[in-house]
């Protein structure tokens, strides 16, 4: 589901980019790897709170979420802005 939203360009990768794009309320959602550090864990977890926006933990690790996504490499932060896409993430992540 994260690589189809990826394809549909609804999907902001990356800890300084999701940062960054936050205060303009366009991400409904924020995932992060369950290996993240304490530190991007942290951050993540503030800006959300503070601009109100859902953030899940995966229990995916970010190698995996990079294979998701079809990038290669890790990824440990990525911003869903699409409402429809964020919602089937939420029920995917939740009921796993």
């Amino acid at each position: 589901m994260m690589g189809l939203c990826r394809r549909a360009g609804e999907l902001i990768i990356g800890t300084d980019l999701v940062t960054k794009k936050l205060p303009s309320k366009k991400i409904k959602l924020v995932i992060y790897a369950e290996n993240s550090s304490q530190n991007t864990e942290k951050k993540i977890l503030d800006k959300c709170s503070f601009y109100g926006v859902e953030v899940l933990r995966a229990q995916l690790n970010s190698d995996e979420i990079g294979q998701a996504i079809g990038k290669s490499g890790t990824v440990c932060v990525v911003g869903v802005t699409n409402e429809s896409f964020s919602s089937k993430l939420k029920t995917l992540i939740l009921t796993k």
